[in-house]
């Protein structure tokens, strides 16, 4: 059903809807192609030919790294199958070349549709909407490779028996599903390691180390305009997040991630049918943006005018 602007109301974004055999289907083929593109960028990457064909390839997979875990997003919420325990079946190899715990991420994720607006509001990947949109805060976040690290340490600490969660509550069952996660990343590093040492490091470093570069990044400016320059002291969804009308293919890429406005009215909506609701979203919401290329020009005039801001300032108090 697609809503008519004129007649429709902010509750329409609300509205629930369950998964049916067409969105599983739909969600089926976004995986395949997903499989697939990547595949394309494994061959490429691993071509003994011009090198700006293998420079392709690590782009491409590493946009599919980040692409992934959008598709693994959906999984969190048991919005793409019609039986839940296909979602973490789904969802767990999404995450593993960027060691992103499907289980993991859920709690956290899950916690921050509950909180946001609020100060519990805690995204998994650490990117604080709420401070000051400087050039040093976008490019270090861009960059924020450590998490990687993180992950790691989390995989060491889980067959160590240390693992805790330290963001709130977590059910003993998912706790156990986030240990089991973990330790299963050990194979990849350790298969990583043991290629090296039978000197095949370059397969590790064109399809996995190299592609993490554009990955990490990647995800970044995806998940970036979700909250930045929104009321973030607001628990109203038509105030603290935005929606991006986009074009097929950034709709494709993030997954719907532009439609955010809709998706945090509706977390359980397939992703498929919130594009239906972006005309009320249009209507009502505060934050909304045409374009991702409207967008980050938007982010780039923050960052310059605060940068102004902040050079007035020392120089005022150097005087």
């Amino acid at each position: 059903m697609t809503s008519d602007a004129s007649t429709a109301s902010p509750q329409d974004l609300f509205r629930r809807a369950k998964v049916t055999a067409a969105d599983e289907r739909t969600f089926l083929v976004k995986l395949l192609v997903a499989y697939a593109l990547w595949a394309l960028g494994a061959a490429l990457a691993l071509l003994a030919g011009p090198w700006p064909l293998r420079v392709l390839g690590v782009v491409l997979i590493g946009s599919m790294y980040a692409h992934w875990l959008e598709l693994q997003h959906q999984c969190l919420h048991h919005s793409a199958f019609r039986r839940a325990r296909w979602h973490r079946i789904a969802g767990i190899p999404l995450g593993v070349p960027m060691l992103v715990s499907y289980s993991h991420y859920r709690v956290r994720h899950l916690q921050h549709h509950r909180y946001l607006g609020t100060d519990q509001d805690s995204e998994f990947f650490g990117f604080d909407s709420r401070q000051p949109v400087t050039w040093g805060a976008l490019v270090r976040e861009a960059l924020a490779f450590g998490r990687l690290g993180g992950a790691a340490a989390d995989v060491v600490r889980a067959w160590r028996g240390s693992w805790t969660y330290d963001t709130g509550q977590i059910a003993p069952a998912r706790k156990r599903e986030v240990i089991a996660e973990y330790r299963m990343f050990a194979l990849p590093i350790v298969a990583a390691v043991a290629l090296v040492a039978l000197g095949q490091g370059e397969l590790v470093l064109w399809v996995w180390l190299l592609p993490l570069s554009v990955a990490v990044p990647l995800h970044f400016l995806v998940e970036l305009p979700e909250h930045i320059m929104c009321d973030n002291t607001s628990t109203d969804v038509l105030r603290n997040t935005r929606s991006i009308t986009g074009s097929w293919f950034s709709t494709w890429y993030t997954n719907g991630n532009n439609l955010h406005v809709e998706h945090h009215a509706a977390m359980v909506v397939p992703i498929n049918q919130l594009r239906e609701r972006h005309d009320v979203t249009l209507s009502y919401a505060k934050h909304t943006s045409p374009s991702y290329p409207q967008f980050f020009r938007a982010i780039a005039r923050e960052a310059a005018a605060n940068g102004r801001a902040a050079r007035a300032q020392g120089g005022t108090r150097a005087e």
